[in-house]
């Protein structure tokens, strides 16, 4: 398919990466195994070294997975994609692909906690050092940029309060001091917006969310040009922290209906915060669909539509919003985002429970915030089971 580049997400998702064995099987097949055969003694040492391009060892190489991969790379408009275990496992390896001891990030202050865990606990080990900024005043990202930062890292929307950063001002500003720029796309996925296209230089996914989209398995993917890529690879064809060829085989399946789900779960998205918006009991919502979120202009210009992630805060603190969460009989009380079933979470005491206070209140997540990842149920159905907790504030 040379002339991928021509044909529109729909169909990339559906017919991007596809690769038939001589059975010709129409449907994407699934390779179990865990080492490839060679005919000769001299074809494998071509493979092991490079030389030949082909399979060798599923650590590294299996046909399903790079099925993904080259589907994924297509719909984000990138030159190559590394698959990975899972979304955390894909930040770690374009990390420790590119920074080494002594150099430094600068990152958004309103990433996911397990991220800023990822950089304060197990990074700062192998002595690569992170400051964190505003996620919204591209100001304080160059004021935080020293000689040795290599690397700007954020997500946006930010998890869990959807705030947008300016990807074309943060990236003019990285790239003019000699800096990378890696962007999760997580929550819009290339759907709604891709990073690559405003100058970002590497994409980062946690496939377990809207590209599985079923909440079924784990995987996560660096996407970019092949120069940045092929170093992630080598850090993955050693470190191991590989997609299992079932995964992505399911993800594949996944990408297929990803603009469906997508599209209409930020449809349902917007109705709902529409409706929280107006509710006595709901103190603030946070939706970039919203004219009131602080970023609503950014948003129309990076993203296709407002996502499908609603953060609202209640009337009250940690009992109130509580309240809500254990009074829902319909919406799955999980941390996971996504999944066509719509999902309920307090960020405070599970997504971001285990950072600091301090760094919770420096990215706005109170006690009273909940999170809600919609699905593709009816919208009516969704509000009718919040109102049964925020009946009760």
């Amino acid at each position: 398919m040379s002339d991928l580049p021509e044909y529109r997400p729909e169909t990339l998702a559906v017919r991007a990466g596809q690769q038939r064995s001589q059975f010709g099987e129409h449907s994407e097949a699934l390779y179990l195994t865990s080492s490839f055969v060679f005919p000769s003694a001299a074809q494998a040492a071509r493979r092991f070294s490079g030389e030949e391009e082909g399979n060798v060892y599923a650590r590294f190489t299996n046909p399903t997975v790079t099925m993904f991969e080259e589907r994924l790379a297509a719909l984000e408009g990138a030159e190559d994609c590394v698959a990975t275990a899972s979304g955390m496992s894909a930040i770690m390896a374009a990390v420790l692909a590119h920074l080494k001891q002594g150099d430094h990030i600068v990152a958004s202050n309103s990433l996911f906690g397990a991220t800023v865990q990822l950089f304060n606990n197990i990074l700062s080990r192998t002595g690569i050092t992170t400051t964190f900024v505003s996620h919204t005043d591209p100001a304080a990202w160059e004021a935080a940029i020293r000689p040795e930062t290599k690397l700007f890292f954020l997500e946006t929307p930010s998890n869990p309060l959807t705030e947008i950063a300016d990807i074309k001002a943060l990236v003019a500003i990285a790239h003019a001091n000699d800096i990378l720029v890696a962007v999760d796309n997580c929550f819009c996925t290339p759907i709604l917006q891709r990073p690559l296209d405003m100058g970002a230089d590497l994409v980062i996914h946690s496939a377990t969310k809207f590209l599985d989209g079923q909440g079924r398995v784990l995987g996560g993917a660096v996407c970019g040009p092949k120069k940045l890529t092929e170093e992630v690879f080598k850090y993955l064809r050693t470190a191991g922290p590989t997609l299992s060829a079932f995964n992505a085989w399911v993800l594949l399946k996944g990408l297929e209906t990803l603009k469906l789900r997508v599209d209409a779960q930020s449809a349902n998205a917007l109705q709902l915060a529409t409706w929280l918006e107006t509710h006595p009991k709901v103190a603030r919502v946070f939706y970039p669909g919203l004219p009131s979120h602080p970023q609503h202009e950014l948003a129309k210009q990076q993203q296709k539509s407002g996502g499908a992630i609603v953060a609202f805060e209640v009337r009250g603190a940690r009992e109130q919003a509580w309240q809500v969460v254990d009074n829902c009989r319909l919406l799955s009380i999980t941390a996971n985002l996504g999944d066509t079933k719509t999902t309920i979470t307090h960020p405070a005491s599970t997504t971001h429970g285990r950072i600091t206070p301090e760094a919770r209140a420096a990215a706005g997540i109170n006690e009273g915030l909940l999170r809600i990842a919609v699905g593709l149920e009816a919208v009516e159905d969704l509000q009718a089971d919040l109102e049964r907790g925020l009946a009760l504030i």
